[in-house]
């Protein structure tokens, strides 16, 4: 019966993770660079990351899907399948990498390095995600595609950096209150 507790004690606390990480898209999604205004930040990876750190890269995955699936039908609806394909592939590129390196030691430094991984792996996954799938959703051809990825690579690394960076700052504050 304790186990049984324990796994709804944790699927209650991803749950409130995904809840947090829509509203926050809802709250706040602003274009990073005026030459790509399409391109817009969200830290809907924020609370994804912190489940990731806190109970593991599968966990993670979980989340992912998940919020990805619920933020493109509500809040993020314009962008449909498209969107939650994108979102999926990008943040399970970067949790899966911060995920499976943090699980295997708890540290700062560990922490650190997870992160700045998982930053990399979203942009060079990224990469081909947008040429094999933007181009098709949005009926580019890749010669059309190519002048944008400077900005694609750059919004990446900026997104992903500006979300790892908070979720290093927070995860400690909150961890607590996730194992408890």
């Amino acid at each position: 019966m304790e186990n049984l507790s324990k796994r709804n004690t944790r699927m209650a606390k991803m749950a409130m993770l995904v809840a947090v990480s829509i509203v926050l898209v809802a709250l706040i999604h602003l274009p990073i660079f005026p030459a790509v205004p399409f391109l817009e930040y969200d830290p809907a990876d924020i609370p994804i990351l912190i489940g990731t750190f806190a109970f593991g890269p599968g966990a993670g995955i979980l989340l992912t899907l998940v919020t990805s699936i619920l933020q493109g039908v509500t809040v993020s609806a314009a962008s449909g399948v498209y969107g939650i394909i994108m979102h999926v592939i990008a943040t399970s590129a970067l949790t899966l990498t911060a995920g499976l390196i943090y699980s295997k030691n708890k540290s700062k430094k560990s922490a650190i390095i997870a992160l700045v991984a998982g930053t990399l792996a979203m942009v060079i996954v990224m990469i081909p995600a947008n040429m094999l799938i933007t181009t098709r959703f949005m009926g580019l051809t890749l010669e059309a595609l190519m002048p944008f990825m400077p900005w694609i690579i750059a919004f990446n690394l900026v997104k992903a950096g500006i979300n790892s960076v908070v979720t290093f700052l927070v995860y400690k504050r909150i961890s607590p209150f996730l194992h408890r």
